[in-house]
């Protein structure tokens, strides 16, 4: 569904952040990127959804396509258009209307009337703790209410691909189980296909199909999650579970790992 083919970011005309790199994500599955603060996994995302100009940033090398079509320098409404819709880090919710309202605004994109009515029903079976807080102003909504409004609101444009940005960031660990058993739901139940980018290495790949790990604006490993969980570099660099994680980008020499296949 979604190919990104050595693509290059540069920000204000000088900085690199995104150095030719190539992931792939499958019609209807969930793959995840992970890594570090600042590996670029936010820009790779802002990359496809045409969000980079708001950043002073561009493409400036590779290829992006969605469904075989090349989508870099399209403008954000259109790529929503074909399909694709990115949940920000930070919930970015509309704190002065209600959560009813900023469900409705997710939809503004379509036109049947009939498949609205639908997937207004829909958000609320996914999430009926804002069913009970429908006429509440967003903003004084909790963190966790609030991302998954800002999940219901994507649902509501009917995406092909949701870019999912940090969904656990500040939120309590049972609310992130809960979040993550309703993206996993959603991915079986609607088809929805997911790009995920999260720190927490462990939760992502308990969801995914396909993970990839960044560091430093690059892919450096891939796999499968049993794979990359079983991987002894994987294990010491990102699921040591404690704050002193490495960085693969600290090592004098690493070898690539052949790509696996599931």
């Amino acid at each position: 569904m979604l190919a990104l083919k050595n693509v290059e970011v540069i920000y204000d005309d000088v900085i690199l952040v995104l150095k030719g790199l190539s992931l792939e994500v499958p019609e209807g599955k969930i793959v995840a990127l992970l890594g570090s603060n600042g590996a670029g996994k936010s820009t790779t995302l802002k990359a496809i959804s045409g969000l980079l100009h708001t950043e002073e940033g561009e493409v400036t090398d590779g290829v992006i396509e969605f469904q075989g079509e090349k989508i870099n320098g399209i403008a954000p409404e259109v790529i929503v258009k074909k399909g694709i819709f990115q949940v920000m880090e930070g919930r970015r919710v509309f704190e002065d209307l209600t959560v009813e309202e900023n469900i409705i605004t997710g939809g503004y994109t379509r036109s049947d009337r009939a498949g609205l009515r639908r997937d207004h029903e829909m958000v609320y079976t996914y999430f009926p703790r804002l069913k009970e807080r429908r006429t509440k102003l967003a903003g004084y909504l909790s963190g966790g209410e609030q991302q998954m409004l800002a999940i219901s609101r994507a649902l509501m444009a009917r995406p092909k691909l949701i870019l999912l940005d940090e969904p656990s960031l500040g939120l309590a660990p049972l609310l992130v189980q809960e979040i993550f058993g309703i993206v996993k739901r959603i991915n079986q139940e609607e088809r929805t296909t997911f790009l995920l980018v999260e720190q927490n290495a462990n939760l992502a790949l308990s969801i995914a199909h396909y993970g990839y790990i960044m560091e430093n604006g690059r892919i450096v490993l891939d796999g499968d999650p049993e794979k990359l969980r079983a991987n002894e570099d994987v294990k010491e660099f990102y699921l040591g579970g404690g704050g002193d994680q490495k960085s693969y980008k600290n090592l004098k020499f690493y070898k690539r790992r052949k790509r696996w296949l599931s």
